[in-house]
């Protein structure tokens, strides 16, 4: 993973170029302000790419939103923003899901059935995504189809699944949880 460097800012700030881009999106369905939820990691086994997931809220939804932060701009990559890293300098911020890096952390979060690293931030409580894996099978970018919920749903079985991904968050005192993705396998069924 990324190292995490503690004191250092972004510019601009997520709190500054966040809301606009979710706004713009066509899955987005909310209005007025979005407040932090809570926060992941994934690790980057390369320790080149940060991988981090903003969780959301708007109301009583909560929209994830899964961004990778890059040295270098990446071909044909959904491109958030262009910030300033106070230590690493210029990073291209994409949103995740046209990223290599997260598809192969997500997949591996659930082949292992892994627990995420927590990004907590000051005001914020860490979150945490869960993998299982419901088929054995292997889990390739070419074999499967990730199904990333952006707004989070409640955690129901997913039919047909070869692997599912939950999260949980603090919010008004509690925790919360539900589904963030489902994997399905593309190719030939085991």
């Amino acid at each position: 993973m990324g190292k995490i460097h503690a004191g250092a800012t972004l510019t601009p700030h997520f709190r500054d170029f966040l809301p606009a881009w979710l706004a713009e999106q066509p899955w987005y369905e909310g209005s007025g302000p979005v407040r932090p939820a809570g926060f992941f990691r994934f690790e980057d086994p390369a320790g080149v790419v940060g991988v981090e997931t903003h969780l959301l809220r708007n109301g009583d939804a909560v929209y994830q939103v899964p961004l990778t932060y890059r040295p270098a701009p990446l071909p044909g990559g959904a491109l958030v923003v262009t910030a300033e890293h106070s230590v690493l300098g210029r990073r291209w911020i994409y949103d995740a899901v046209s990223d290599p890096v997260w598809v192969a952390a997500l997949l591996d979060l659930v082949a292992r059935n892994g627990i995420s690293d927590p990004a907590g931030r000051a005001g914020t409580s860490a979150a945490e995504a869960r993998g299982a894996l419901l088929l054995p099978v292997e889990l390739t970018p070419e074999s499967v189809v990730i199904d990333l919920e952006r707004r989070v749903v409640p955690d129901r079985p997913a039919s047909g699944a070869a692997g599912v991904v939950t999260g949980s968050w603090h919010q008004d005192g509690e925790v919360r949880s539900g589904r963030l993705a489902v994997v399905r396998q593309t190719g030939p069924k085991a």
